[in-house]
């Protein structure tokens, strides 16, 4: 039988409103029946819990009722039902599986089998399951049952922190809180930190630090409980104590923990670490359970280094773990260092670089490969930072998309293509569309479409004349709010254009559903095709792609081409248009202009 035991909890006083319950009414009960009088108070205002069944020293039966705060001019009291007046007191929590039958000495019966296990957590207080419970109250929620046993305070400590008595703790006491963790009795990072300020004292010379925390813990706590989640946490402390490699450890808060290791090259630090939490894996409660762990490794040489701010290494590498489905140990390095410093200070310099106008917008051109005619332009962002280099945009890009800054970006992007267009417009140039990018992050955003549109508007451009690419690579977690961003910013006379396509992991699942005008072959695959040593298979691959996208009546375009023999290829395939190098690399507006639109 499932058992989570919860922590402890208190009620104060409180009115009990009731009704008698025969062995029939508690069996309905648990089945989800509750009579309609008490049904009907669920969830009102000044209620304390939800309907339960209750077992009251002071009354001869059983009752099925529901708890009120007391003397609230604001709460509509049930006048119809009888009521007692029930002493605030602290409760032992416990949730079960919906097995045992709600009856007052089997719930005794389980609780005297926890009496003796420190089971709720407490930290300044010290309580005991009592003997003669005033109340005990079962709550049913589906297929499990809430219940709460009465408890005894036999000591507590809160009171003098609440009051800040000082003079009432003895010094060990408080050095055990300030440098000790409540849960595992381990030592806790305020500890740990000691040990790094003064390495002298300590004697360890030369170390590596970890920091790792547990993959899903707050499943555990929520599916399992506390005390299975708790047991986890000194598993690890047990295993950290009894490790030979493991000159200190913490446990730093939640499921965080902290080791400063012994010295070993990379590939033994891996096989050590990987042991070690091999070893943590599996949950007493449910051996089907994998535990796995997110691990932040800094080597020897940067850990004396950072001195006492190497938990920030540390933290930086662990958070590079993102797969749920297994371990991941992570080595610090600095280059790792110099990107997470550099894209923290290019997202707080982002809005100056705007302001100083350091994003100017590149154009590649798109030809129609049959007619061998311009056909359109993608635009491209080009970061000449500071006024002093021009950034590639693999140094600017990933961390603004990471951040959700990249919107300011592409709203920069747009803001200038719609400027061109309109001047274009003006001067009498022929006008061809431009596709700009819609990053998939923005499309969460509030009032993303309007907000498109008034840019577009405010130029004065046809909508025909903005294509929006949307990188089809990226994985997307709500495929039907995509689908209706984009079928509503077609209905509005936006194109639509999915790039890098082949290289995802949904693309033609995406294809029957997305509502698109254009589909862009990925340039790895225009790489491998035109050339003396082409393989068939490739050759198909292409082939297919374009019959595909011509059956579902898609523009097919491929990005990369750089060589004739290219073009010629995907010519002889069915290509509808091009864009690659073979024609132009991506120039400045004006050079576009100039080289493109002499009308």
């Amino acid at each position: 039988m499932f058992i989570n035991k919860l922590n402890q909890l208190y009620k104060p006083d409180r009115l009990l409103y009731y009704v008698p319950a025969a062995k029939e009414d508690i069996r309905a009960f648990s089945k989800g029946v509750i009579p309609d009088r008490i049904k009907a108070c669920s969830g009102a205002f000044g209620t304390y819990d939800y309907p339960g069944v209750f077992f009251i020293r002071s009354l001869d039966t059983p009752v099925i009722g529901i708890e009120y705060r007391m003397d609230d001019g604001r709460v509509d009291y049930p006048e119809e039902l009888d009521c007692i007046h029930l002493k605030g007191s602290f409760f032992y929590s416990s949730e079960m599986e919906n097995e045992i039958e709600i009856e007052q000495s089997a719930i005794e019966e389980l609780f005297t089998r926890f009496a003796g296990d420190d089971d709720a957590h407490r930290v300044f207080s010290d309580l005991s399951i009592r003997d003669d419970p005033d109340v005990i109250s079962v709550f049913c929620d589906s297929d499990k049952l809430r219940m709460l046993y009465e408890c005894r305070l036999d000591a507590e400590k809160a009171g003098h922190i609440i009051n800040d008595d000082v003079d009432r703790f003895e010094k060990s006491y408080l050095y055990k809180m300030a440098f000790t963790d409540p849960i595992t009795g381990h030592y806790n990072w305020n500890h740990l930190v000691s040990f790094l300020e003064m390495p002298t004292v300590s004697g360890f010379s030369d170390y590596a630090f970890v920091h790792f925390d547990i993959k899903e813990f707050r499943v555990i706590n929520e599916v399992y409980g506390h005390i299975a989640a708790n047991n986890v946490l000194s598993n690890v402390v047990r295993a950290m104590n009894e490790a030979d490699f493991v000159y200190a450890s913490a446990r730093c808060h939640n499921d965080n923990f902290a080791m400063m290791i012994k010295d070993m090259p990379e590939e033994e630090t891996i096989d050590v670490l990987t042991g070690f939490f091999d070893s943590l894996s599996h949950l007493k409660e449910d051996p089907a359970y994998r535990i796995f762990y997110r691990c932040g490794v800094v080597p020897m040489q940067r850990s004396i280094l950072s001195g006492n701010r190497v938990a920030d290494a540390g933290k930086m590498a662990q958070a590079l773990g993102t797969d749920p489905n297994r371990t991941e140990i992570i080595i610090y390095t600095d280059r790792m260092h110099d990107d997470i410093t550099w894209g923290n200070f290019i997202k707080s310099y982002l809005d100056t670089a705007i302001e100083r106008d350091e994003f100017p917008v590149y154009l590649q051109p798109k030809f129609d490969i049959g007619k061998n005619v311009l056909k359109g332009a993608e635009a491209l962002v080009r970061w000449n930072y500071k006024k002093k280099e021009f950034l590639s945009p693999g140094r600017f890009i990933p961390f603004f998309e990471k951040d959700g800054s990249i919107g300011k970006v592409d709203d920069i992007v747009l803001e200038k293509v719609c400027a061109a267009l309109e001047r274009w417009k003006r001067e009498g140039r022929p006008l061809h569309p431009v596709s700009v990018n819609l990053s998939r992050k923005r499309l969460f955003d509030e009032d993303l479409i309007d907000h498109l549109t008034r840019i577009v508007d405010r130029h004065g451009v046809s909508h025909e004349l903005i294509d929006f690419e949307l990188t089809e690579s990226a994985t997307y977690d709500n495929t039907d709010h995509m689908i209706r961003i984009l079928e509503e910013l077609r209905d509005r006379g936006f194109r639509i254009s999915m790039d890098d396509f082949g290289t995802g992991y949904s693309s033609l699942s995406l294809l029957t559903e997305m509502p698109i005008d254009t589909l862009k072959i990925d340039k790895s695959f225009v790489d491998k095709i035109g050339a003396g040593n082409e393989h068939e298979k490739d050759v198909t691959v292409i082939r297919l792609i374009i019959a595909l996208a011509k059956e579902l009546g898609f523009v097919c375009l491929a990005e990369g081409a750089e060589h004739k023999d290219q073009i010629d290829r995907l010519r002889a395939l069915g290509c509808d248009v091009v864009q690659g190098y073979y024609y132009s690399r991506p120039i400045p507006m004006e050079e576009f202009e100039e080289k493109f639109l002499r009308g």
